[in-house]
């Protein structure tokens, strides 16, 4: 079983279902068995911005920082980790992209957990 924790401000609209169908198509064609969790966090420019600076020592913000876990613990839960998304940069990137909200926020959200499993990009 995949099971995806969604923090979000009311401010921000996030189709929780959609969120969720995108984790479990990403992770479920890697992974065949076992319980998983992952979390994801939705925020503003100004708490992307000092979580940029604190963890990855840039200025600014971006639009998406994956804090990997990848910890079994006593419930034979594997915790892969934390996503954190700027909805104002998904909604910028989305409006630069022609295409909803709801779809950029699925390839950051993609692009989150294929990080999470060690998944880079350069």
């Amino acid at each position: 079983m995949i099971k995806v924790l969604i923090k979000s401000s009311s401010r921000y609209p996030i189709d929780r279902k959609k969120v969720k169908e995108v984790v479990k198509k990403v992770l479920g064609s890697r992974f065949t068995t076992g319980d998983m969790e992952i979390s994801i966090l939705f925020v503003g420019d100004r708490k992307m911005t000092q979580l940029n600076k604190k963890w990855l020592k840039r200025e600014g913000t971006t639009n998406v920082i994956s804090f990997p876990l990848n910890q079994n613990f006593p419930d034979q839960v594997l915790r892969l980790g934390d996503i954190v998304i700027s909805y104002p940069q998904a909604r910028k990137q989305a409006s630069q992209h022609n295409v909803t909200v709801d779809e950029e926020i699925g390839r950051l959200v993609e692009h989150g957990v294929l990080s999470l499993l060690g998944l880079h990009h350069e």
